[in-house]
């Protein structure tokens, strides 16, 4: 009975592995399409949020048959409650990708404001968080948890830096602005999705080690 129940934890870890894999290929394929002006990439992000709706269901589903007929206690009732976050956060920076393209259709109407350093570079970051995050809670890893957190500053940094540098061009040329604020939109989606990678990581060490470090990192930030 033992090992058939592990067995479904792993067959649930899997589906989230799944699950967060497709949401961060769906980050990745956003910004080509804004680096690339290219929209086709878009509509591959459409249809994964397809699939990543679907498994937030069907894991949803399965955490709460388990709880029902397995009543497991302490790690492992730990591991499942936030199986139920985590799956929450993936289909949240699922949802931040399409926000992406949304602007994107906009910006790709207009000539390109301003060659796109920064927010490349700030998606790399950010889809590093959210590998990071995925193979923490894989491998039960609170170390590598704990550097996800330590990468949300980077990720600020570089949203403070690209809204600065477009505040400039709207100060300078008022053409400029509806552009400037979709551009600085998709930095706030890229740290949106930051931020979901955080709170995986967090969910990550209180699963592995039954420590709820949440406010601690946000009194961090705000220090």
């Amino acid at each position: 009975m033992h090992r058939r129940f592990d067995d479904e934890l792993n067959a649930l870890k899997e589906k989230l592995v799944r699950m967060g894999t497709t949401a961060q290929t769906m980050t990745h394929l956003a910004i080509r399409a804004l680096v690339e002006r290219d929209e086709k990439y878009c509509q591959d992000v459409f249809r994964h949020e397809e699939t990543v709706n679907e498994l937030n269901i069907v894991i949803d589903e399965a955490v709460l048959k388990l709880i029902a007929l397995r009543q497991p206690v302490a790690g492992d009732l730990r591991f499942l409650v936030m199986s139920t976050k985590i799956g929450s956060e993936l289909e949240r920076i699922a949802d931040q990708a399409v926000n992406i393209c949304q602007n994107t259709h906009f910006l790709l109407q207009y000539p390109l404001l301003k060659p796109l350093i920064v927010t490349p570079l700030m998606a790399d970051v950010v889809e590093g968080m959210v590998r990071d995050g995925l193979d923490s809670f894989v491998r039960r890893d609170a170390a590598l948890a704990r550097q996800v957190l330590e990468t949300d500053d980077k990720v600020d940094a570089f949203k403070d830096q690209i809204f600065r540098e477009l505040l400039t061009y709207m100060m300078s040329d008022p053409d400029t602005v509806h552009r400037a604020l979709a551009l600085i939109l998709i930095s706030r989606n890229l740290e949106r999705i930051g931020d979901h990678a955080t709170n995986i990581a967090e969910d990550v060490i209180y699963v592995v080690g039954g420590k709820d470090v949440r406010h601690h990192h946000e009194e961090k930030k705000r220090g």
